[in-house]
C-alpha cells in the first residue's frame, strides 16, 4: 500500500534506504527506543504491520502501541495483522474460491457491483493435493540399464554411468556444453568429475530430468479426474484479481513456498517491508524457517484477509526456545523435529508464538529450520521463528535469489533490527526461556497415533510391543497376549509371505515435512543404493512410494544417482504433492486386506510426513509412524516395526551374511559430499521456469472467463454453495437456540479429521449414495478433498470418519441416533431427518474440540448439518475461530464442569437465550428438557467474533459489505 495515500498516522517514521528515495520503509525502531529494542523478532514484525497499516479504522494507534507495550500486553489485548499475501492449496482453496464466485452471486442479488468481490492482497493457489498414487513400482524389469549392468540379477547398477553426472564446474575440464561463461558463479564453465569418459553437463547447461512414467500416468489421471476443479481455478486465476494459480505438477505449496514464493521482504510501491502469509493449511508454519512471519488461519479467516481485512489474534506470549550443543552423526533433522515437538509439547506452547536463538541456531541449515517450523501445529504453537541471519542470506543467494534484492534486504533489515547476528547489543526478552540441548536428541520416530508421541528407534520394539499390551488409547491396541504372536501367510506374485503384528503395508517418503530438506532426501537413497548393492529387498506387497515436494529433488536425487537404487526398492516418484498423508495411497492389495481382518492384525504405516492420526493412510491400517526418509526405507526393508535395529538385522546378503542398519547407514560426511555436488543453482533456476511456464496439460485447458461463474447443476464436483441463500440486507437479531437436541456425543480429543471429510469416499457412506445416485460408479467417486467444492458431498461426509467415537454408538463408527424415532442412523441421515422436523442441534464434547489440522470444512459441515451450537470443556483455537466464522456458537463448561459431571445423557433438549448484548466470555444459562439450569460461558474473545457472530458469520458479513 503506499502509505500516504491510506492516511497513516505515523507518517514520520517514513525514511528512505540508503539515499535511494524508490525504497522507502518505516523505521519502526524511532518509535520505540528501548522498548523497541528488546521485543521478540517475531512481535517487531507484527509491529512494523500495524505502523504500516495504521488507518485509524482497522488498525488503530492504540493497537500500535499495544503490540509495542507487548511486555505488559501480551496475553491481555487483541491486536490486529494485516499478512502481506496468502497461500492456499487445492484441497482448502477451492472452498475459498467457490465461496468468492458464490458471494458474486449474493452481490448481485442484493443490488451490489460482482466485480468488486476480489482478493485485496496477492494469493496464490498450489494445486498439490489432488494427487493420488494410481501407479506406483513401475514395472522395471524390462526397462534398460542406462549403465549397462543387469539390474535384476545382481541388484547393482553400473556405478555412474546410469546417471549422467552433473557438477558444479571446478575447473579441470572443458564443459561437453561448450560453456564458456561463470554465469553461474562457478569457474568459468568448467567443472571436475569423478567418473572417467561420462559425458556430463555444468549446471548451466542442465538439462530437465526425465519425469518417471509413473509421474506422467499419475499426473494423466489427475487431470482428467479433477478436470471439473482444474477448470474453475483456471477461470478464478483469469477473473479475480491478485490470483495466481500453481498448476498440478509443480511441487508442494509448503516447498514451492519457500523456493519460489517467498519473498523475505517484500517491494511494493516503492515500499520495503518484511514479507508475511497466512492460508489454508495449519502448516504455512514452514516458512517461519526463512525468517517470514506465516500461519495456517483456515479458509474462513483467509477469506476475510483475501477481502483486505485483517486477522484478529491475542497478543501472544513469546517461548524463547534457546537450542545448544550439537546433534550426533546419526541424528537427522527430523530427528531434532520429534525431539522438540515433544519437547514443547510438555512445556506448552499453545496458542504462543515460539522463536529459536542460541548457538545451535547457527549450525541449523534453512531447510532444518524449515522442517522444525513445519512441525509447529502438531506442538500447538502459532508458529516457530527463525530471525534472518547470515545462513539465511546464504541459503537465498544459492537459490538464486536477485543479487540487488538481496543487498537491500540486508540492509533493510538491518535497519530496523529484524536481522539476528552474533553482535546485537540488546538481546530480546521472552516471556519464557527453554533451553534444549542438540546432543540429547536420538534418532527417533513417533506414533502409533500422534505426532507427538516421540520413541527412540533403540526402544522401538519394546515400545510397540507395550502398544499391543495396552487399552486401547493414543498408545494402546488391547491385543490379548495369546495372540500377540499370531501371523497369517498370504500368496503374493508367487511367492508366500506371513503378516503379523507390525508388519508394515505402507512405507512413504512423502512431500510435507521431509522433501524441502535435500539432506534426509539424499540420505534415503544412499541408504537404499548401499541397501540394494547388498542384496537387500522390500517386500512387493508393501505400499511404496516417493512424492517429492518439487520437481528439484528429482534433479538432485536423480544427478546424484541415487534415484534407481530408490526406484529399485520401491520408492519411485508418483508425482509431485501431497499424498499418502492424506490418505490418497492406492487401495492395498485384496490378499493384504483380508489378511488383516482374518487374523485382526495391527499393521503399521511408515511415513516421512507430520500427520498420523489412526485410520489416516488406510481404515486397515491402525498403528502409523513419523519417520526420517532413511528410516523409512529401512523399516520397508525390515517389512516390520517389530524390530531393534541394534540387535536384529535387515536381512541376509547373497552369501548369507546379516546386514544390519549401522552397515548402510550413511555417514553425515558422505550425504554433507553428496549435497554440496548436486543441489546446485540451476535447479532451483529450473523449478522457477517451470512454474512460470507451466505444462501442456494446464496451459491447454479451457476455462471460462466471465464475470460469474457458469455452475453447472449437473456437476458433482463444483457447486454454488448455500451459505448466502437467505442472506438480507441487513442481519437479523439473534435468535434463541430452543429444545435442541444433541447430534453427537463426544470425548476428548476430537479432531478435525474426525469432523472434517478427508481421503477416500467410503462405498457404504452417504456421500457414496449421493453420488451413485448421481450416476458415478465407485471408480470415479475420487476423494473428499477433490470434491470439497460440491457443498452435497462435503455435507454428506462430515463426522463420516470410522474412527469417530460418539457415547450414543457406544464403538468407534460413523453413526448416531435420531432421538424421536429412535433410529440409528449415518450422521448425515440424522441430520437431514432432524432439519426436516425443524429441530436445531448441539454437540456435546470434551476437551481440545477440533484440535489437528485447520480445516474450515470442520465448521462449515456441521454448520450445514443444522449444528447451531457446540458445548465443548475446551477448544483448539484455529477451529473455534472457524466455528465463529461460519455462524456456531462456541460454549464452554464452567471450569471443572462437564457432561458427566453436570449429569447429562445427550438425550435432553438444550435451550439458550442470547442477551441483546453479547460482550467477550459471558455467562449464559442452558435449560435442558429434565428441568435442569447450568451456565456455560459463550468463548468469544473480542468485539470482532462477536460482530461476525451476529452476521452469521464472517461470509455474511463480508457479502454485506459489497453490497
Amino acid at each position: 500500500m503506499d502509505a500516504p495515500s491510506a492516511g497513516y498516522a505515523f507518517e514520520y517514521l517514513i525514511e528512505t534506504l540508503n539515499d535511494d528515495s524508490s525504497k522507502k520503509f518505516f523505521n519502526v525502531p524511532k518509535l520505540g527506543g528501548t522498548k523497541y529494542d528488546v521485543l521478540p523478532y517475531s512481535i517487531r514484525v507484527l509491529l512494523e504491520a500495524a505502523v504500516r497499516n495504521c488507518d485509524g479504522f482497522l488498525m488503530k494507534k492504540e493497537d500500535v502501541m499495544n503490540i509495542l507495550d507487548w511486555k505488559t500486553k501480551q496475553s491481555i489485548v487483541e491486536v490486529p495483522f494485516f499478512p502481506a499475501r496468502v497461500l492456499l492449496q487445492d484441497f482448502t482453496g477451492i472452498p475459498a474460491m467457490v465461496d468468492f464466485a458464490a458471494m458474486r452471486e449474493a452481490v448481485k442479488t442484493l443490488g451490489g457491483d460482482p466485480k468488486k468481490v476480489h482478493p485485496a492482497c496477492p494469493t496464490d493457489l498450489t494445486v498439490d493435493h489432488s494427487l493420488q498414487i494410481d501407479f506406483s513400482k513401475c514395472a522395471i524389469q524390462n526397462a534398460p540399464n542406462p549403465g549397462g549392468g543387469d539390474l535384476q540379477k545382481t541388484g547393482k547398477l553400473s556405478p555412474l554411468k546410469a546417471q549422467p553426472k552433473k557438477l558444479p564446474c571446478r575447473g579441470q575440464t572443458t564443459c561437453r556444453g561448450s560453456c564458456d561463461s561463470g554465469e553461474l558463479g562457478r569457474n568459468s564453465g568448467t567443472f571436475s568429475s569423478q567418473i572417467e569418459n561420462t559425458p556430463i553437463l555444468c549446471p548451466f547447461h542442465l538439462q530437465p530430468v526425465p519425469e518417471p512414467e509413473t509421474v506422467f500416468k499419475n499426473q494423466e489421471v489427475e487431470f482428467g479426474r479433477n478436470r471439473e476443479r482444474l477448470q474453475f481455478f483456471k477461470w478464478s486465476s483469469r477473473v479475480f484479481k491478485n490470483v495466481a494459480v500453481i498448476p498440478p505438477g509443480t511441487g508442494m505449496a509448503h516447498q514451492v513456498n519457500l523456493e519460489y514464493l517467498s519473498r523475505v521482504v517484500f517491494e511494493e510501491k516503492d515500499f520495503l517491508f518484511p514479507d508475511s502469509v497466512v492460508g489454508t493449511d495449519s502448516h504455512i508454519t514452514m516458512v517461519n524457517g526463512l525468517g517470514i512471519l506465516g500461519w495456517g488461519v483456515g479458509g474462513i479467516e483467509t477469506e476475510a484477509v483475501m477481502l483486505g481485512l485483517p486477522v484478529s489474534l491475542t497478543l501472544p506470549e513469546v517461548v524463547g526456545c534457546e537450542l545448544t550443543g550439537s546433534s550426533n552423526p546419526f541424528v537427522t533433522s527430523i530427528d531434532v523435529v520429534l525431539g522438540i515437538t515433544k519437547h514443547l509439547r510438555q512445556v506448552g506452547v499453545a496458542g504462543k508464538f515460539v522463536e529459536f536463538f542460541g548457538s545451535g541456531v547457527s549450525q541449523l541449515s534453512i531447510v532444518d529450520r524449515t522442517t522444525i517450523a513445519n512441525m509447529c501445529p502438531e506442538y500447538g504453537a502459532i508458529l516457530s521463528f527463525f530471525p534472518v541471519d547470515n545462513v539465511t542470506l546464504k541459503h537465498l543467494e544459492h537459490t538464486g535469489f536477485d543479487k540487488a534484492k538481496l543487498k537491500s534486504m540486508e540492509a533493510y533489515l538491518k535497519a530496523v533490527k529484524l536481522f539476528q547476528n552474533d553482535q546485537n547489543s540488546s538481546e530480546p526478552e521472552y516471556s519464557q526461556v527453554i533451553q534444549i540441548n542438540l546432543n540429547s536428541i536420538v534418532p527417533s520416530v513417533s506414533g502409533p497415533k500422534r505426532p507427538q508421541d516421540r520413541v527412540a528407534v533403540t526402544d522401538m520394539k519394546s515400545d510397540f510391543q507395550a502398544c499391543l499390551n495396552e487399552k486401547v488409547g493414543f498408545k494402546g491396541f488391547q491385543i490379548a497376549p495369546e495372540k500377540q504372536n499370531d501371523t497369517i501367510s498370504i500368496h503374493y506374485e508367487g511367492s508366500e509371505y506371513k503378516l503379523s503384528h507390525g508388519s508394515v503395508v505402507i512405507a512413504a517418503v512423502i512431500s510435507c515435512t521431509n522433501n524441502c530438506n535435500p539432506s534426509v532426501m539424499l540420505a534415503a537413497g544412499l541408504l537404499a543404493k548401499k541397501a540394494v548393492e547388498a542384496g537387500l529387498c522390500v517386500k512387493p506387497y508393501i505400499r511404496t512410494s516417493l512424492s517429492p515436494g518439487s520437481g528439484m529433488v528429482t534433479h538432485y536425487l536423480s544427478s546424484s544417482g541415487v534415484l534407481p537404487y530408490l526406484s529399485k526398492l520401491g520408492f519411485e516418484i508418483v508425482g509431485y504433492g501431497c499424498s499418502t498423508c492424506v490418505g490418497n495411497t492406492a487401495p492395498l492389495s485384496e490378499v493384504v486386506l483380508n489378511a488383516v481382518k482374518q487374523g485382526d492384525l495391527v499393521t503399521c504405516g511408515v511415513l516421512s510426513g507430520n500427520k498420523n492420526f489412526e485410520g489416516r493412510l488406510c481404515d486397515c491400517v491402525r498403528a502409523n509412524y513419523l519417520a526420517s526418509p532413511p528410516l523409512v526405507v529401512a523399516y520397508a526393508i525390515a517389512g516390520t516395526v517389530n524390530i531393534d535395529f541394534q540387535t536384529e538385522p535387515l536381512g541376509t546378503d547373497p552369501t548369507g551374511k546379516n546386514i544390519y542398519l549401522h552397515d548402510i547407514w550413511p555417514s553425515r560426511e558422505e550425504v554433507h559430499q553428496v549435497e554440496e555436488e548436486h543441489v546446485i543453482l540451476s535447479m532451483f533456476k529450473a523449478l522457477k521456469e517451470k512454474i512460470e511456464m507451466g505444462n501442456k496439460r494446464w496451459n491447454s485447458l479451457e476455462a471460462p472467463d466471465s464475470v460469474l461463474f457458469p455452475w453447472d447443476l449437473k456437476s458433482t464436483y463444483i457447486r454454488c454453495p448455500s451459505f448466502f441463500d437467505k442472506l438480507t440486507k441487513e442481519p437479523v437479531a439473534l435468535q434463541p437456540i430452543e429444545n435442541a437436541h444433541v447430534l453427537l456425543y463426544l470425548g476428548d480429543a476430537v479432531t478435525t479429521d474426525h469432523i472434517s471429510p478427508a481421503g477416500s469416499i467410503a462405498r457404504s457412506s452417504a456421500a457414496a449414495k449421493y453420488l451413485t445416485n448421481r450416476g458415478l460408479t465407485p471408480r470415479e467417486f475420487n476423494s473428499y478433498g477433490a470434491r470439497r467444492g460440491n457443498d452435497a458431498v462435503m455435507t454428506r461426509g462430515t463426522f463420516a470418519n470410522i474412527k469417530l467415537f460418539n457415547k450414543f454408538i457406544g464403538k468407534p463408527a460413523p453413526k448416531t441416533v435420531h432421538f424421536p424415532s429412535g433410529q440409528t442412523l449415518d450422521v448425515f441421515e440424522a441430520a437431514e431427518l432432524y432439519q426436516k422436523e425443524g429441530i436445531p442441534l448441539i454437540i456435546l464434547a470434551g476437551k481440545k474440540y477440533g484440535s489437528g489440522n485447520s480445516r474450515d470444512w470442520a465448521a462449515k459441515g456441521p454448520y450445514l448439518l443444522g449444528v447451531k451450537a457446540v458445548l465443548a470443556e475446551s477448544y483448539e483455537k484455529i477451529h473455534k475461530d472457524h466455528l465463529i466464522g461460519i455462524g456456531i456458537a462456541p460454549l464452554e463448561f464452567l471450569p471443572g464442569e462437564n457432561a458427566d459431571s453436570l449429569g447429562l445423557s445427550g438425550r435432553e433438549t438444550f435451550s439458550l437465550t442470547f442477551p441483546e448484548e453479547l460482550s467477550p466470555g459471558i455467562s449464559l444459562n442452558i435449560k435442558t428438557s429434565t428441568g435442569k439450569v447450568f451456565s456455560v460461558i459463550a468463548s468469544f474473545e473480542n468485539d470482532v467474533e462477536i460482530t461476525l457472530y451476529k452476521h452469521g458469520g464472517l461470509l455474511n458479513f463480508v457479502a454485506r459489505k459489497f453490497s
